[in-house]
């Protein structure tokens, strides 16, 4: 029975997932901040590292699969939040779990980031060498005073996707693929609160994939199910747009 923990796991994406991967047989150890397995906040070193440690104990230091889920969107109370879950907490479970994945059988492990990595200057913001370096306080100071919610989050998707991809080397040793799948519009709580935020709800509703819908929970599960199956035993340091056209729209010249 392989055994995968995944962040997030109590709504959303994390949530259809964990159901999905339990039906299929496997030990789901379920991350998120109330009504899941290990209850933490990934917001913080102390909840990182209580998440860290409760999964190996639960996997008695062997595991097969990780998916990071958890994150949070521009409805947050402020920006340090967002880089902080979206980055850091991604960091710190990877780098926490990599000696137990390189245990597991067949292991990989995919991390949620988004379309909106590929915005316009989310690239170019000085946020991003402080989250690539691992300095959190002053990531978090200089987002709280300079950076607004969109680009926070376009920046923290973007940071997490390059510090996947600078991995490629260090996870291949080991003998864990590890991928980013990067959803566009999801029908998620998260996306409802977006909608309906006074800033950013009317822009967030006209942005409509080519597809003409958004996308659930279940299609981004099973997105990431592929991935972590062997049928994806050649797929590593790869962002996969599952955005429903979103990407192509916006940079139809770059890819």
């Amino acid at each position: 029975m392989p055994i995968t923990a995944v962040t997030g796991a109590a709504s959303g994406i994390g949530a259809a997932l964990s159901q999905q991967l339990r039906e299929a047989g496997h030990q789901v150890i379920g991350i998120d901040r109330a009504n899941s397995d290990i209850n933490v906040d990934l917001s913080t070193p102390q909840g990182r590292q209580q998440a860290v440690n409760e999964v190996l104990e639960r996997c008695n230091g062997v595991l097969d699969h990780l998916v990071l889920c958890a994150g949070v969107g521009i409805t947050a109370p402020n920006c340090g939040l967002i880089l902080a879950v979206n980055y850091f907490a991604v960091s710190s479970l990877l780098d926490g779990l990599a000696e137990a994945l390189g245990k597991g059988s067949q292991p990989s492990a995919v991390v949620v980031g988004s379309v909106a990595s590929v915005q316009p200057g989310g690239d170019q913001q000085p946020i991003i060498e402080l989250m690539l370096g691992g300095d959190e306080a002053a990531a978090l100071e200089l987002a709280n005073r300079e950076v607004s919610p969109s680009l926070a989050y376009a920046g923290s998707k973007y940071a997490v996707s390059v510090l996947v991809r600078r991995k490629v080397h260090e996870w291949a040793k080991r003998g864990v693929r590890l991928n980013v799948v990067a959803p566009g519009v999801v029908e998620t709580p998260l996306y409802q609160a977006s909608t309906e935020d006074p800033r950013y709800g009317e822009a967030t509703r006209n942005f409509v994939a080519p597809l003409g819908r958004g996308s659930q929970p279940q299609e981004l599960a099973e997105v990431i199910r592929f991935l972590l199956s062997p049928q994806a035993s050649f797929i590593h340091g790869t962002v996969l747009f599952a955005d429903g056209g979103m990407d192509a729209m916006m940079r139809p010249s770059r890819f």
